[in-house]
């Protein structure tokens, strides 16, 4: 995802990005009974739209987002209320990610790398984008 810029090419609000990758549990998602049963592992990665400048003026975590909570709901996220679908969880994690109104946008990408999965194969993820505004002139992928 790149930098949002207007026409002028400033920055726009929400244009820093804070990169959480790797946050890894067992959930026991997927459409399959053993798949509900077992669990499988899950990998999260989760990139955060927000502007960073009063954080650093005021050297207070108050002023932003704090990672390792957020890291704490995700893994939660993963780990109870099993649902069908990766779609379904990115969702949930994308919905998580917006509670806090800081966060202008996100992007959730679900990693299910043991998918019942007929071949061999490195990894099956899913990259939601999700925003405040789903809609106007600041939208930036925001998808159905």
């Amino acid at each position: 995802m790149t930098t949002p810029e207007d026409s002028h090419g400033r920055r726009l609000p929400g244009a820093d990005r804070l990169v959480v990758s790797g946050i890894e549990a067992i959930g026991h998602h997927g459409v399959f009974d053993f798949e509900r049963r077992e669990g499988q592992v899950f990998v999260v990665d989760l990139v955060l739209g927000l502007d960073t400048r009063e954080a650093a003026r005021s050297d207070d975590l108050r002023d932003t987002v704090d990672y390792g909570t957020l890291v704490m709901r995700v893994k939660e996220a993963i780990e109870t209320d099993p649902v069908d679908l990766i779609e379904t969880l990115a969702q949930r994690i994308a919905d998580l990610c917006l509670t806090d109104p800081r966060v202008e946008w996100t992007e959730v990408t679900v990693h299910k790398p043991g998918a019942p999965v007929q071949a061999a194969f490195g990894d099956i993820a899913l990259t939601v984008t999700r925003s405040q505004q789903p809609t106007g002139p600041l939208d930036i992928g925001a998808q159905t």
